[in-house]
């Protein structure tokens, strides 16, 4: 059975991927959330890998899933997995699409996101969560370190495996338009989409982890 490798975005902790993994594990598949370094200095997107890296180990078929800024993480991780059968499928959830060698800071502008017309809003992250959930994760969550952002990622190509994005209808950070002519530009992919904010991990976890398993049995 597949091992869905589970990547946080800034500023967070595996932990938010929790309820997932449980929804997960009840179908018969195994997780892995690590922490990522996002609060050290000395971390960038390699470190970040590492990590990642670190936490799968000896594991083969891996699903890897990357949300948000973990988007830069997640094809990393696909290349510097061994073996034909280490990654089988990438999967991307209201994600920060990378292009090669591109640096995170420079997204934003680089995707023309900052062009976009967004209604305004003070909550971007967990306005469709449960309130005390949305508490215990901003009370986990770290500060992101912003001193290698600027680097440019060490991505020279897109992995040659099959990879999925899925878009958040209501996401007010991401917004599904944005999401579905990036996912054209970059990968020539049209996203799948879930109803649901910026964190579906935490606000729709049976959803999407249904939807993870189809990607799953899907290959």
């Amino acid at each position: 059975m597949a091992t869905f490798v589970l990547i946080h975005g800034a500023g967070d902790v595996g932990w938010y991927w929790h309820l997932v993994e449980a929804e997960l594990r009840a179908r018969g598949f195994d997780t892995v959330a690590p922490d990522l370094p996002c609060d050290d200095d000395t971390a960038g997107l390699a470190e970040y890998a590492d990590a990642v890296v670190a936490a799968v180990g000896e594991r083969t078929d891996l699903i890897v899933v990357g949300q948000s800024l973990g988007g830069f993480t997640a094809p990393l991780v696909g290349e510097r997995t061994t073996g034909p059968e280490a990654v089988t499928m990438i999967v991307l959830v209201a994600p920060m699409i990378p292009a090669p060698g591109e640096a995170p800071a420079d997204y934003w502008a680089n995707t023309g996101w900052d062009r976009e017309t967004r209604e305004q809003h003070d909550d971007l992250f967990y306005q469709d969560v449960a309130p005390e959930l949305a508490a215990e994760a901003w009370k986990r969550g770290r500060e992101q370190s912003e001193t290698r952002l600027g680097e440019p990622s060490p991505m020279k190509a897109w992995p040659d495996v099959p990879t999925r994005v899925l878009a958040c209808r209501d996401d007010r950070l991401l917004p599904v338009g944005f999401m579905r002519r990036v996912a054209r530009e970059r990968l020539g992919i049209t996203p799948d989409e879930i109803d649901g904010g910026h964190t579906p991990a935490l606000s729709r976890p049976r959803e999407l982890a249904d939807r993870l398993k189809e990607y799953a049995d899907g290959r």
